[in-house]
């Protein structure tokens, strides 16, 4: 859990919304109206196992509850609970008498921490990203995590803008980044299906990403640059999509369910198994065209 919520960390004072429901739980975080991040822990009907994130989730609530918190608050409190080389129990309930996130440790006989965070009225509503897809078919590929990160950060130059393109014949991926010179980095779906694994594109498809004071350089790199070391192990993929206008789509698998990784029972109805894999999606707004204002 502390992995799917470090992946959206991209700055060490980092305000999120939780959001709270008989479905799970989605964490929100987003900066200038540019770039949205959501880390889903959904629950999931089944049999209780040793290795499931929630091993009781309970929600009385009606419809969905909203509350603003410190996202690094929330991360380092999880950290102190967790024991290294094994399986610690976390309760979390909401809200506490004065509206707080407690956090309690209920599997330890020989002590047992207590936390709270202050939780706040969020102060906006999120932006709608109004992610459609441009067209009867989708444009997207899935590349390998890894390789999607070490694109992104080799594309980082001063004063650059990046352009993603993607190609239908021959079948390719373009990330290119233009300052000082250019960088150009190809992901040609046939050459190496082990990189680019997936492709799906009918006609070409180009934008540019300005780095400016309305889109800067660190919102795209947020979306792989605090991706847990366990996705580059486990070789996992990443799903890039743009859709209409330009907005971007990009979208991780984390592991909730590894060895040695703790287990959390969130008291907030039902005794239900959840997801082991977090979904985390990225929403990345482009560059609006001076010609368009």
């Amino acid at each position: 859990m502390v992995d799917a919520l470090s992946s959206v960390r991209w700055k060490r004072h980092q305000d999120a919304v939780m959001e709270l429901s008989a479905l799970g739980i989605v964490l929100t975080v987003e900066e200038s109206g540019c770039l949205q991040a959501k880390v889903f822990l959904k629950r999931e009907v089944g049999r209780i196992t040793h290795r499931q994130l929630f091993v009781e989730y309970e929600y009385a609530g009606e419809g969905r509850e909203r509350f603003g918190l410190s996202l690094g608050l929330f991360v380092d409190c999880l950290n102190i609970f967790s024991t290294p080389g094994h399986a610690s129990a976390v309760e979390i309930r909401y809200p506490g008498p004065d509206m707080q996130l407690l956090l309690k440790s209920v599997d330890s006989q020989d002590a047992c921490l207590y936390a709270e965070i202050r939780t706040r009225i969020p102060d906006t509503i999120s932006w709608d990203y109004n992610f459609e897809h441009e067209g009867n078919t989708p444009v997207t590929c899935t590349v390998k995590s890894a390789v999607l990160k070490e694109a992104l950060d080799d594309l980082e130059w001063p004063g650059s803008s990046i352009q993603i393109r993607m190609q239908p014949d021959p079948p390719t991926v373009v990330f290119k980044g233009e300052g000082h010179g250019d960088l150009q980095v190809e992901f040609p779906y046939h050459a190496n299906t082990d990189l680019l694994i997936v492709f799906q594109c009918d006609r070409e498809v180009s934008y540019r990403l300005l780095f400016s004071s309305r889109y800067k350089y660190k919102f795209l790199r947020a979306t792989t640059s605090n991706i847990p070391s366990s996705v580059m192990k486990e070789n996992r993929r990443t799903k890039v999509t743009i859709g209409r206008g330009g907005m971007l789509k990009i979208q991780h698998l984390v592991s909730l369910a590894r060895p040695g990784m703790p287990y959390f029972r969130n008291i907030g109805g039902g005794t239900e198994q959840t997801s082991r894999i977090a979904h985390i999606e990225f929403f990345v707004k482009p560059e609006e065209d001076d010609n368009d204002a």
